[in-house]
């Protein structure tokens, strides 16, 4: 069914979304001298990865219609619930997309932990090893894992097709690990269902992995990640990381925080990749 687009109600929505948002809401500075109630155009654009003179518009009640890509970076932006993404979808003439397990939509809660840490590695990840999220130190530890496409954005489907994913990892490490994404596929794939994404990225990675079908016919489910994560950084070297999960289940998304304990070397290799991923985010930037 098509929806036409509602102009006038659709800018009003916005506007009142983004006056009631704070700066520290979303991990921005406040800054001086701010006169504005709530966010500003340029900063609710800078969010939603668009120009400001884009996102302008369409609060002007002036441009194209926004497509449901550009819908939905607005409403990750805002900080939106399910419920106001989908009226978001409706007023600007879209049908919203289906809820649930499948759904890459973060909570506004969960988005408020990860804005306030900047300085700590941590990620937001879908059930199937999907990054949607990470901070700069997380980019510095492990690379960016939100550029990838298609099924290689599962971090365990380039494990079996994609061999330089292991590098960060221990080597005796690696073996586990490899059993460990064959059988939490397998666990998801079995609750989601034989036509869910779970079960097509089995049956593509039954194709293109030997060491992946192998694993798969041993039936294994109910493997645990340790809690301690061992990487090889090609920088700073051997580092042993605290892992701390944050579950969203309605979304069926994961936060994950990496720490050390104080003290440790660890510890100090870790500071040195804040400052790596800071110092790369103020190039980017520039």
């Amino acid at each position: 069914m098509t929806v036409s687009i509602d102009r006038p109600q659709l800018a009003e929505f916005l506007r009142r979304r983004r006056e009631a948002l704070q700066p520290e809401d979303v991990g921005m500075p406040r800054g001086q001298r701010r006169r504005t109630s709530g966010l500003r155009r340029e900063e609710v654009a800078v969010l939603c990865h668009m120009s400001t003179d884009y996102y302008t518009r369409i609060e002007q009640e002036r441009g194209p219609q926004p497509s449901e890509q550009m819908i939905a970076s607005i409403a990750q932006g805002l900080h939106l619930t399910v419920p106001e993404r989908d009226h978001l979808y409706r007023l600007a003439g879209h049908q919203p997309p289906p809820r649930g397990a499948s759904s890459e939509h973060i909570s506004p809660g969960m988005l408020r932990i990860f804005d306030r840490l900047g300085d700590t590695p941590a990620e937001i990840v879908t059930e199937l090893g999907e990054t949607l999220r990470q901070t700069p130190p997380k980019v510095a530890l492990t690379g960016d894992w939100t550029r990838f496409t298609g099924y290689a954005r599962s971090n365990g489907y380039r494990w079996f097709t994609d061999l330089s994913t292991r590098e960060i990892y221990v080597a005796e490490d690696r073996s586990f690990l490899s059993r460990m994404y064959a059988a939490g596929l397998r666990g998801i794939a079995a609750v989601r269902g034989p036509g869910s994404r779970a079960a097509e990225l089995a049956q593509d990675l039954l194709q293109h992995s030997d060491e992946f079908a192998t694993l798969w016919a041993d039936h294994e489910i109910g493997l645990e990640p340790d809690e301690v994560k061992r990487y090889q950084h090609p920088e700073v070297g051997r580092l042993d990381l605290n892992c701390q999960v944050l579950l969203d289940p309605h979304q069926s998304h994961r936060l994950l925080v990496y720490t050390a304990d104080p003290g440790t070397e660890s510890h100090e290799k870790l500071q040195m990749l804040t400052v790596i991923g800071a110092q790369r985010m103020s190039s980017a930037q520039a």
